[in-house]
């Protein structure tokens, strides 16, 4: 009936309301009219640097209210056909209104994490890094699985996937793998992935059919622009260039185009061989160096601050984040939230939203 459906649409309208309120909808209309403004002035493209600066900051500001804009829309769109259909005791609108207003209820969802990615980098692309962990051949192909389940969930999120580095296993898979995923909010989603990933299968590669347990640690870091401070001395960094490895023809074979940076304060190593030219290499490379001194700090920061607050924990790069079962059994299971599900396909096949789901709403809990 109908009139069944009137408490669910006012608490939609509630919803839209609070959800106006939580994006803070007013305030970013105004900025979107000032940094517009800005791009029409006449020497708005007299730096070309500043001005795609300010054009990103006015789609990542537009992103969030375009979709609630679009939200309302609908919700009127529904409140009209609902009360159309009182009016002229038209019940066959009813299945229509009904699915309406489920995908209103899914898109408030979607926007309700969005608005959970309040960080100071959570818009920011990210670079993620995967290296195999000891147990060679049957880790590297565990971290080449991983590295195709991160790039389907990239391309489902509508991300651009560039490869900067990558090193092949000795037989089958990958040993290291650097990747920059851009895209608006990509290392706010994407932080929750940070740590050890667990794999426990019937391996292909014994040929004794017996049960082996791999890893393979993910990192994850904001890339982060020119405007961050992230103080580099560049005499404490040892600079080295090699032969790219890989396909890529005879410009591979006869230019040292392969940058390596080592931070020696700290012993951080960083190295990019996907662009064609060193001077393009070595840009990526200092983009990751940054990156890398920044987690580094952040790090700092949050073990004197679990220090001072009497927390035992170890915050630390390495702890065991998820485990995928294979055998005896098929399930992944999250430690942190105890987020499972049994549909391994999905999850290698890049559907981890409900892992990174539950990761954002226990962090807005204070739940980890």
């Amino acid at each position: 009936m109908l009139e069944d459906l009137k408490p669910g649409i006012a608490a939609l309208q509630e919803r839209l309301n609070e959800m106006e309120k939580a994006l803070d909808v007013a305030h970013k209309e105004e900025k979107i009219a000032e940094l517009e403004y800005k791009m029409g002035e006449p020497t708005f493209w007299d730096d070309p640097e500043s001005a795609q600066k300010i054009n990103q900051e006015l789609n990542d500001v537009k992103i969030s209210v375009d979709k609630y804009k679009a939200l309302v829309a609908k919700y009127d769109d529904v409140q009209v056909m609902w009360e159309i259909g009182m009016d002229d005791k038209d019940e066959s609108v009813e299945e229509d209104i009904k699915a309406d207003m489920a995908e209103i209820d899914k898109a408030l969802e979607e926007l309700q994490l969005e608005v959970m990615l309040s960080g100071k980098y959570d818009a920011n692309n990210a670079i993620l890094t995967l290296h195999a962990g000891a147990g060679g051949t049957e880790a590297q192909d565990w971290t080449s699985m991983l590295l195709r389940m991160y790039g389907r969930y990239a391309e489902r999120h509508g991300f651009t996937v560039e490869t900067a580095d990558f090193l092949p296993g000795d037989e089958a898979g990958v040993k290291s793998v650097t990747l920059f995923i851009k895209g608006h909010n990509a290392y706010g989603f994407l932080k929750s992935e940070k740590g050890v990933h667990r794999l426990v299968r019937i391996s292909p590669f014994d040929s004794a059919a017996r049960r082996h347990t791999s890893f393979c640690a993910c990192d994850i870091m904001p890339e982060l622009d020119d405007t961050e401070e992230v103080k580099i001395n560049m005499d404490e960094v040892r600079v080295d260039t090699y032969r790219a490895s890989g396909a890529g023809g005879q410009h591979i074979n006869k230019t040292s185009s392969a940058v390596r940076m080592t931070h020696e304060p700290t012993g951080i190593v960083v190295q990019c061989q996907n662009e064609r030219s060193q001077l393009q290499n070595r840009e990526q490379c200092l983009k990751m160096l940054r990156a890398k001194l920044f987690e580094l700090e952040e790090e700092k920061k949050e073990k004197e601050i679990a220090a001072l607050e009497g927390d035992q924990q170890k915050i630390e790069w390495g702890s065991q984040i998820r485990s995928y079962v294979f055998h005896p059994y098929n399930m992944v299971k999250d430690h942190r939230t105890n987020a499972e599900t049994g549909n391994t396909g999905a999850v290698m096949d890049g559907e981890i939203d409900m892992f990174i789901e539950a990761f954002l709403r226990a962090k807005a809990n204070h739940q980890i």
